[in-house]
């Protein structure tokens, strides 16, 4: 039997001109493969995979035979399928896309220590694939963030939760997930490295190490301590930061970049959730 990576599973042939794929890795995740596929004449051959294929599929049908039995993934439907599981691929009518991860094991069993606090199992995942439009929604912000490399921290907020949630509901279940105590200094040492590094990109594994724990478990410290997510809060603090540069006399358009916003847009966007007005209205009001 075929096995072939994520890279090479489209084979030597060129693609039709109704094909479109984009891979990438993010290497902080253990070297994670990511793809991202438009499909309307491609067929996968059977062949399997050392790692998990874990995706949502995005618009059509995406379908495949899986253990001899023909599946199909329709929009917002969430696809599992366990290493060394044979599989193929086709578009069914008029083609589909689809959003892909290929998770090891080692990741995934890393990540459910990390929640858990104790060694756990492979999961398992029982359906080749399941309907879950909340669940399929957290991978797709997640997925898309990756891919544009946008909102590191709240990209892996997003993976994390959605991974964990669906070994939980679709993967054997979880151990009782590891209690989070108050751990003071560990919030106090997230806030100030958030704060000291507000104008930049900041991701999860290098703030768990920062503080000295796991990712997981920092979000789950954080949230208890705060109320918030470490992402949440430094958002808030950002548009704080922001409120404070306008009644200076700060134009919008010259704070984005100073409060760690990407852009004057994604800052109105977060100005205007918490406050109710745009950073524009805001400063008239202060006039």
């Amino acid at each position: 039997m075929l096995q072939i990576s994520p890279r090479d599973s489209l084979g030597g042939e060129p693609k039709a001109p109704e094909d479109e794929t984009h891979f990438w890795r993010v290497t902080r995740h253990g070297d994670l493969d990511f793809f991202t596929a438009t499909f309307r004449k491609h067929v996968f051959p059977p062949h399997t995979h050392e790692t998990y294929v874990i995706g949502v599929t995005l618009d059509g049908v995406h379908s495949y035979m899986h253990k001899g039995v023909k599946v199909r993934c329709e929009a917002g439907n969430i696809c599992f399928i366990n290493p060394e599981e044979v599989h193929d691929g086709a578009p069914d009518s008029y083609g589909y896309s689809y959003r892909m991860t290929y998770p090891s094991s080692d990741f995934l069993t890393s990540l459910m220590r990390e929640a858990t606090g104790r060694s756990v199992g492979t999961p398992k995942f029982r359906w080749p694939g399941v309907r879950d439009l909340d669940l399929a929604r957290i991978f797709c912000d997640a997925h898309r963030a990756l891919e544009n490399d946008e909102d590191t921290l709240l990209a892996d907020e997003k993976l994390f939760a959605f991974y964990l949630t669906a070994i939980e509901c679709y993967g054997g279940g979880l151990p009782a997930i590891i209690a989070a105590g108050r751990e003071p200094d560990a919030v106090a040492r997230t806030k100030d490295y958030l704060i000291a590094h507000m104008t930049e990109a900041t991701d999860f594994q290098t703030l768990a190490r920062h503080v000295g724990l796991s990712a997981w478990h920092l979000i789950r410290v954080f949230r208890k301590a705060t109320g918030l997510t470490p992402h949440a809060w430094l958002v808030d603090r950002r548009v704080h930061r922001a409120r404070e540069l306008l009644r200076e006399g700060e134009s919008p358009s010259h704070i984005a970049v100073q409060c760690g916003f990407a852009d004057q847009a994604h800052l109105t966007r977060a100005f205007k959730a918490r406050l109710g007005v745009t950073p524009g209205q805001y400063c008239a009001l202060l006039n």
